[in-house]
């Protein structure tokens, strides 16, 4: 037996690379096909979150058919009570639903910041082996044949060209598997953005719905405190409450930063917009009663501060400019701790995603550019995009449906989670309706 040649030597040195580049890579694949080598929360705790949270979501929906039969019932101070009661605890139910859901979330977001830095780690060190390899194979391949007979006999020869063959293969299906390696990781990150985007998506929602749960509390004191918890005076309070359509078109929406508006102006601007959209006015109306109060609650933010600097702030300034308008006095949606702000007017629209209707709203309404602080354009907006939505199907749940993907998106409407919205929306709608019904159309 000849001693061992140089190339012999490299042969060697490949081999143990390549060994370690298995070794490396190996629980990477593994990794690979699973949520996590090592949970972040365990089965046990992600198997009781579940069960509290189906518990939870029975619970709402029980409660939501009481709301519904009590919705029925003859007008009187025990019925508006319970319809207060039932809809405290629906708030107090979803916002513990949403509390188990995030807290699930966390649990996903965790799984999959370990996968990732797990996967990341072990790929980076798969390539440093691969390089290896490259670079040893590099000098094999610059040995003539002739160097390499001189360096053993012709069946070490050959034994060792066979040898190099099968790593070479091996090679190969290994930038295949690294290949997939970088995928995974690669969906992972995707993944793990999309559970960050959604857990922010929540917070807003509960965010919301406390406020809403704050007012029906806020509204059954008043209630309670006023009629003295005595069917008369109750009676009397609602007879003195039913306007004439007179009243209703003189009810004053003070829009902040825009002209006073009436609500039979905001219903005429609702009523051009359903002719072009086919979504129905009342249901225009809760969309921007739910984001804005009808435009009194334009928010405190500035763009400085509370708007996206990358995606919203070139494109606000923008907006401004070519309105003429000064961006450091134009309202939008303060930052919240889940997310930028930076929303304008009464639809709440953030400015990359306002210029993207912009043509058809300009088209709409005849103001070209179109002013999102301006309240028929701001109804036109919201119309359009709730026909995009689905809304125009003219169904309550095309339209519940439609005002959750204004909130959420198409991809999260459907969840739980954000039933708030939409069912806030509808009831809205139907109070608008019952107005507009009043006025006539």
């Amino acid at each position: 037996m000849w001693p061992l040649s140089r190339w012999y030597n490299r042969r060697m040195r490949v081999l143990a690379a390549f060994i370690t580049f298995i070794a490396l890579l190996a629980p990477t694949f593994a990794l690979a096909q699973s949520a996590s080598s090592t949970p972040a929360t365990g089965d046990a705790q992600k198997a009781a979150l579940q069960a509290q949270l189906d518990t939870i979501n029975a619970q709402i929906k029980a409660n939501q058919s009481g709301l519904a039969t009590l919705q029925t019932q003859r007008t009187s101070l025990e019925r508006d009570v319970a319809i207060l009661d039932s809809k405290i605890k629906d708030a107090q139910l979803g916002i513990k639903a949403r509390d188990l859901t995030i807290l699930q979330l966390k649990g996903g977001i965790q799984e999959q910041e370990l996968g990732i830095n797990v996967l990341d780690s072990k790929v980076a060190e798969g390539e440093q082996s691969v390089a290896q390899m490259l670079r040893e194979t590099r000098v094999i391949d610059d040995e003539s044949l002739a160097q390499i007979a001189l360096a053993g006999n012709l069946q070490d020869l050959m034994q060792e060209i066979d040898d190099f063959q099968t790593i070479q293969r091996a090679l190969s299906e290994s930038f295949t598997k690294m290949a997939v390696a970088r995928t995974d990781l690669t969906q992972r990150k995707q993944a793990l953005e999309d559970q960050q985007s959604e857990e922010q998506d929540l917070l807003q929602i509960q965010v919301l719905q406390q406020s809403q749960l704050k007012d029906n509390e806020r509204q059954k004191k008043n209630l309670v405190t006023t009629a003295k918890g005595q069917e008369g005076v109750y009676q009397k309070i609602i007879a003195g409450q039913q306007e004439t359509a007179a009243q209703i078109e003189a009810a004053l929406f003070n829009l902040r930063d825009t002209k006073s508006v009436s609500f039979g102006d905001m219903f005429a601007y609702a009523k051009q917009a359903a002719a072009i959209t086919h979504v129905r006015p009342a249901v225009i109306l809760g969309i921007l009663k739910e984001e804005t109060d009808l435009g009194q609650n334009l928010g405190s933010g500035n763009w400085r501060l509370d708007m996206n600097p990358t995606r919203d702030q070139p494109v606000f300034l923008k907006i401004c400019q070519q309105l003429g308008l000064d961006p450091n006095s134009q309202p939008v949606s303060k930052k919240q701790n889940y997310g930028w702000g930076g929303a304008m007017g009464p639809a709440q629209f953030i400015p990359s995603t306002w210029v993207q209707y912009a043509d058809r709203i300009g088209s709409a309404t005849g103001n070209n550019p179109p002013n999102p602080w301006n309240p028929r354009d701001a109804v036109f907006a919201t119309a359009i995009l709730m026909a995009d939505n689905g809304a125009d199907a003219q169904t309550p749940s095309a339209e519940r449906l439609a005002a959750l993907r204004y909130l959420a998106g198409w991809k999260n409407a459907t969840k739980s989670a954000y039933a708030f919205y939409g069912d806030n929306v509808m009831e809205y709608a139907a109070d608008f309706q019952s107005q507009i019904d009043v006025i006539g159309s």
